[in-house]
């Protein structure tokens, strides 16, 4: 029966049998008894050509099985993904300890407060399950409708599985839930809705744009820690919260205590990927810094992790006001306690291995697309910011908001007062929310009206169609 064999496999067989050709040749040729010295002067070592190359693929077998770079490299993606997918940072103890979220999952039946919040709930806020964590036969039961999904204690059952992408449980001896976590899978990875909507394989670095992070959060028992950091009531805390809506989150909410932009709209940014990101300079909407320092940032003073955390930016309190009164900049913990900075380099380098991944067969049309790469580099001018293959510029890739033609209310609540020109790979995953920080554009379409009038590109509408087209591609 013929096989497909992976690179790698192909590879060890080629190898494998370079090394066995160069040994058979060797031994036919010490059997045939040709003699190795002349003789007309001295006995003379000569290398036999087989042996050599055998010797050569061996040492080719040795570097690609043993390098130590690829070997160092490979165990820190590992290591990246379990702290992407699981590591909470010790921030239970804010989200457990402090704000009692877990008291409302559970429900007063389950020793909680309230109705609970069962998997249908969970769901419905863009909660993911990941099915692989799930047993055989609860895969079975689930299949066949024998699971009450509107009950609490099935949540209960699936966070004791660790199957809730992005939360973790902490269960007492008894059973019961006594605090939970929340991990950087929460908000950047999301299902391939292979099992059933929202419960499938894990898609990491994809934005969760189904998550409602604000209703979530608005669950909590106790947010008197916002209240008193932001100067408002509880009710008020969780009006804004409930304002976000599915795929947004304001960041910087806690920094500066800008709720809401003049025009009264939500304050709250679109969840970005976490994918595509290697080669790209900065990493947010508005290019607070790269990977390593958002990670550091979040970790810390959103998650709520236990760590340290470093930015003097940080203390302009005309532009950080509740940052540099609680002195957010310069964030001390001991080495021994510190849950946060040992794990910054693996997850960085876990994070810039996530690929974008590649369109769909079919959801695109191939044709246009040609036309409109050819567009993309000329007469759109799009590639004049968007540089292939990152699709930003290499290097410092910030621009003022007059320069993207629109306002600046994001862009100054970051230390540059700038937005990044994001990069565009992978963008069929999160058409979801629109475009845009904040989605203010619905489609790609809108966007590229928006530019075609800014900068008075003169496309046709087909020639627009084909750039949205090619933009699909990516």
């Amino acid at each position: 029966m013929n096989r497909v064999l992976s690179p790698r496999l192909r590879e060890r067989s080629l190898l494998g049998t370079i090394a066995g050709i160069g040994a058979f040749c060797a031994i036919v040729g010490a059997c045939s008894g040709e003699e190795t010295a002349s003789s007309e002067g001295p006995v003379t070592e000569s290398k036999d050509p087989a042996t050599e190359t055998a010797s050569e693929g061996l040492r080719l077998h040795d570097l690609r099985f043993h390098d130590p770079v690829k070997q160092a490299a490979a165990a820190m993606i590992d290591e990246g993904r379990q702290t992407f997918r699981f590591d909470t940072f010790g921030d239970e103890a804010f989200w457990g300890g402090m704000l009692k979220l877990h008291q409302a999952i559970a429900g007063a039946a389950n020793g909680g407060v309230g109705p609970g919040v069962d998997p249908t709930t969970a769901l419905s806020v863009g909660l993911k399950v990941d099915v692989a964590a799930l047993p055989f036969e609860l895969v079975r039961k689930l299949k066949r409708g024998e699971v009450d999904l509107t009950v609490p204690a099935t949540t209960l059952a699936l966070l004791k599985l660790n199957a809730v992408v992005g939360v973790t449980g902490f269960f007492g001896k008894s059973g019961k839930l006594e605090s939970m976590g929340i991990q950087c899978a929460l908000c950047h990875s999301t299902v391939d809705d292979s099992f059933a909507p929202g419960i499938g394989r894990r898609l990491d670095g994809w934005a969760n744009r189904d998550l409602n992070i604000g209703a979530i959060v608005a669950l909590a028992p106790d947010l008197s820690v916002f209240a008193n950091l932001l100067g408002v009531s509880q009710e008020t805390v969780r009006t804004v919260l409930n304002s976000w809506g599915p795929g947004k989150f304001d960041a910087e909410l806690s920094l500066d205590g800008k709720a809401f932009r003049p025009d009264g709209k939500p304050a709250a940014t679109l969840i970005p990927p976490a994918f595509g990101l290697a080669g790209v300079n900065l990493h947010t909407w508005t290019g607070w810094g790269g990977v390593s320092h958002w990670n550091a940032l979040v970790a810390n003073l959103e998650m709520h992790g236990k760590g340290t955390f470093f930015d003097p930016r940080l203390d302009d309190a005309d532009r950080f006001p509740i940052a540099a009164k609680n002195g957010f900049g310069h964030i001390m913990t001991p080495p021994g306690a510190d849950r946060i900075s040992p794990k910054l380099p693996a997850l960085h380098v876990y994070q810039l291995s996530l690929l974008a991944p590649k369109p769909p067969r079919g959801s695109f049309d191939r044709d246009a697309a040609k036309r409109g790469g050819e567009l993309f580099v000329g007469k759109a001018k799009c590639a004049s910011c968007h540089v292939p293959p990152t699709f930003t510029e290499p290097g410092w890739n910030l621009h003022t908001p007059a320069e993207v033609n629109v306002d600046d209310f994001q862009a100054q609540r970051s230390p540059d007062g700038r937005y990044r020109t994001s990069p565009l790979r992978g963008l069929w995953t999160h058409t979801k929310g629109g475009f845009y920080h904040d989605g203010r554009f619905a489609t790609l379409l809108d966007v590229v009206n928006h530019y075609n009038g800014f900068m008075q590109l003169a496309l046709s509408e087909d020639e627009k169609n084909d750039v949205v087209e090619y933009l699909k591609s990516l």
